[in-house]
């Protein structure tokens, strides 16, 4: 075995183990980032991985008013579920058909940058200014000002507290 080929670079890349696939890929931290002028935005070089520049991400609207972005491990399971929505179940098919209005699929260009589509941009009020928040397995982009406000929802001791028990930690 070619040295490199079972194992990524840990400490940069956000990458684990590499022997099956992406789906041990985790998205963890927060980062800015500045729309340049054709309006693209660049994921953090942590997040990147080989074969990133396919059209291999999902940016959907999170009704929250950010975006959620999934990747490959990600949309196969999305896929997987919406395969399962029966063609007579009338409201799954018209949430389906909206979601997919506004569903973008992208990849990166080779310095990571991404361009959304203008619905996405405009339902998360990103205007010049980008957060990147991580979340393990997908992340999400949010306007710096809606961030602000869903963090001082959070960030109480009580809230905090309450979800370190959720998730067992």
């Amino acid at each position: 075995m070619t040295s490199g080929v079972k194992w990524g670079k840990v400490e940069n890349s956000g990458l684990i183990n590499t022997m099956n696939g992406l789906e041990n890929f985790r998205y963890i931290g927060e980062f800015q980032h500045t729309i340049d002028s054709k309006k693209r935005l660049t994921i953090p070089a942590r997040w990147r991985f080989p074969g990133d520049e396919a059209e291999v991400y999902l940016a959907l609207p999170n009704p929250e008013g950010f975006i959620s972005v999934y990747p490959p491990a990600k949309v196969a399971q999305i896929q997987e579920k919406v395969s399962q929505i029966s063609m007579g179940d009338k409201e799954g098919q018209k949430l389906l058909m909206y979601l997919s209005s506004m569903a973008h699929s992208f990849g990166c260009d080779k310095q990571g940058r991404i361009h959304l589509n203008e619905q996405l941009i405009q339902h998360a009020g990103i205007v010049k200014e980008s957060i990147f928040l991580g979340n393990f397995t997908t992340f999400s982009i949010w306007s710096p000002k809606r961030y602000k406000a869903s963090q001082t929802r959070i960030h109480n001791a009580k809230n905090f507290a309450q979800t370190l028990v959720q998730f067992g930690l």
